[in-house]
């Protein structure tokens, strides 16, 4: 079966990224954190569809790191360990975590 659209269109570069250029244009925060790999936490805002998804996997195809998603709602406690334990080892994972305000006191801990 064949990923739908969106997914195949999605731009594996920050330089692919059409709009949000006060983020990701030349010299801009994005840009500046990814031509350094030097990337911090950030929160990405916004209603569904304005590319919060598309720009941290933009963020991870830049700097060849991986990618993992997550999903606050969804994804399990241990879940979220394995994905924290392998940025932690390596030290080269960009992770999203979606739905981050349904995040239940269980998983915080």
């Amino acid at each position: 079966m064949q990923q739908p659209l969106a997914y195949r269109m999605r731009p594996t570069r920050i330089e692919d990224i059409v709009g949000q250029q006060d983020l990701v244009g030349p010299g801009k925060i994005i840009d500046r954190m990814v031509r350094a790999k030097m990337l911090s936490s950030m929160i990405l805002y916004g209603p569904p569809g304005t590319g919060k998804t598309s720009i941290a996997s933009a963020i991870a195809g830049s700097t060849k790191y991986a990618f993992r998603m997550l999903n606050a709602a969804t994804d399990t406690k241990k879940d979220l360990q394995v994905v924290a334990e392998e940025a932690k080892m390596s030290g080269t994972v960009v992770l999203l975590l979606d739905e981050i305000h349904r995040l239940d006191k269980t998983k915080q801990d």
